[in-house]
């Protein structure tokens, strides 16, 4: 008995069996094609270029209005020390440069006869421009109150923007918001003494309370002559309430304002500040009524929010 062939199974994989056909040749190997180098990635990165102090102008868009000499060659020494350390941002307009950020050095730089300062070219329409000037003097604490009230109303006006959109766009919340705009209801000589620091923000909520500007006027001459703090002008705009305004020509009669105590005219300015609308407190003998208005839906939906209830 002869012995198995060994291997058997082996050869039938190789094609050594007879039976099986001849195996395809393999293809010759070609050469491996050359790598492509990777598409090239443009660079969007934002340079700094060197621009003539010349050809730059500042932006009628700018909201900050006040820049205090003593600041400015505080500014002009450092930068003389140490140069231009943060580069202006300006946007082109034609033959010359638009700034967009940066006046406060642009203005100190003048101050030392710079022939060229660091500049960023971006491209920006008057939104954008209006937008980037509000938050980088906001961040920077820049803007005095009524300035920044200005600079809210601007963009509602010019752009048509709901408060709730500007709180957004500059990083706010929207009461915040309300609240500066409410400034913009006082007379302008008040806005003034609130613009020069002569009186507080504080201050000028708590004369906001009365309706009349002979009133608010008055208000504010006594905060300034008496030095009046927020409290004392709280009991001030107490008692002036409870005075009899004089008659116009375009009202008939008179009437008499209900004399209301000071500790309720102060709760009322917190509420309306927390609420960031008009509110109306009556209180008398632990009894009252407390009115939240509202002005559209939005509105209705946040002063919703802001108490916690669901309207659905």
């Amino acid at each position: 008995m002869s012995k198995p062939a060994l291997g058997r199974g082996l050869g039938a994989l190789l094609g050594g069996n007879s039976g099986a056909k001849p195996a395809a040749p393999v293809p010759a190997l070609q050469p491996a094609a050359a790598p492509q180098p990777p598409p090239a990635v443009p660079d969007t990165r934002e340079h700094v270029l060197r621009v003539p102090l010349a050809k730059i102008k500042p932006s009628p868009l700018q909201p900050r209005k006040d820049f205090t000499t003593e600041s400015l060659q505080e500014l002009a020494a450092s930068i003389k020390e140490q140069g231009i350390v943060q580069p202006l941002i300006v946007r082109e307009m034609g033959e010359h440069y638009e700034l967009i950020a940066g006046e406060r050095r642009w203005r100190a730089a003048q101050l030392l006869n710079l022939a060229e300062v660091p500049a960023i070219v971006r491209e920006a329409d008057d939104r954008s421009v209006l937008e980037l000037a509000l938050i980088e003097n906001l961040q920077r604490e820049n803007l005095n109150a009524m300035e920044e009230a200005l600079g809210y109303q601007q963009l509602i006006n010019q752009f048509q923007l709901r408060q709730e959109d500007v709180a957004t766009k500059v990083g706010k919340n929207r009461v915040s918001v309300a609240n500066a705009l409410r400034l913009l209801k006082l007379t302008p000589e008040i806005q003034a003494y609130v613009r020069d620091g002569r009186i507080s923000v504080g201050h000028a909520k708590v004369i906001l309370s009365l309706p009349l500007p002979e009133q608010q006027k008055l208000a504010a001459e006594r905060v300034l002559k008496d030095g009046l703090s927020v409290r004392a002008a709280e009991e001030l705009v107490s008692s002036l309430q409870s005075q009899k305004p004089a008659t116009s020509s375009k009202t008939t009669g008179t009437h008499m304002i209900l004399s209301r105590d000071a500790n309720v005219v102060s709760l009322e300015n917190k509420i309306r500040e927390r609420f960031g609308t008009k509110v109306a407190l009556r209180y008398k003998a632990g009894k009252g009524a407390l009115e939240i208005r509202f002005f559209n839906e939005d509105d209705l939906q946040r002063i919703l929010g802001v108490i916690g209830v669901n309207a659905e």
